[in-house]
């Protein structure tokens, strides 16, 4: 006859071997499998984070009732180790819109430590940002701030 402890044993090792497979790990000892599995979770979350910032970013709003959709500026933020990798893009030239970003990046404590811009025919903004030790900022906090800037850069063209 089978033990409980041996049925318990059993049972535990079919769901480390499930879970090595769904996680398609390689490793073999028990806490190596909870280690994979744990990251895994890590870059789901951060699939979902990136997908939640697609649905944001693909809403567009209106300038006003009378006009048609603009092409609002495309907005994707990536959480890096230590800040934020931010990019910006828009179909159009956006005069004025760098500085606002920027300003509302170091208004959230960020520190732009790298940052490449074109703003030419179009508008592209890629800013890698830093966090001061202080700040604990997730990355749907800054891409609701840089979205912000966007609205608040729009309106302040409308008025003038």
């Amino acid at each position: 006859m089978v033990s409980r402890e041996q049925k318990r044993a059993s049972v535990l090792h079919e769901k480390l071997q499930l879970l090595r497979s769904i996680t398609k790990s390689h490793a073999l000892s028990e806490s190596s499998i909870i280690v994979d599995a744990s990251k895994y979770i890590q870059e789901l979350k951060h699939k979902v984070e990136r997908l939640n910032l697609d649905i944001t970013t693909t809403t567009t709003p209106q300038t006003n009732s009378n006009s048609k959709t603009s092409s609002w500026p495309q907005i994707e933020v990536e959480t890096l180790e230590k800040g934020f990798l931010v990019n910006v893009y828009s179909e159009r030239s956006c005069p004025g819109l760098l500085v606002s970003i920027l300003q509302v990046l170091e208004d959230l404590g960020l520190n732009v430590l790298e940052a490449r811009v074109s703003c030419n025919d179009t508008f592209r903004l890629q800013a890698f940002g830093g966090e001061d030790e202080e700040a604990m900022i997730n990355a749907q906090v800054v891409t609701e701030a840089v979205f912000e800037a966007i609205k608040n850069w729009s309106e302040s063209k409308e008025q003038g």
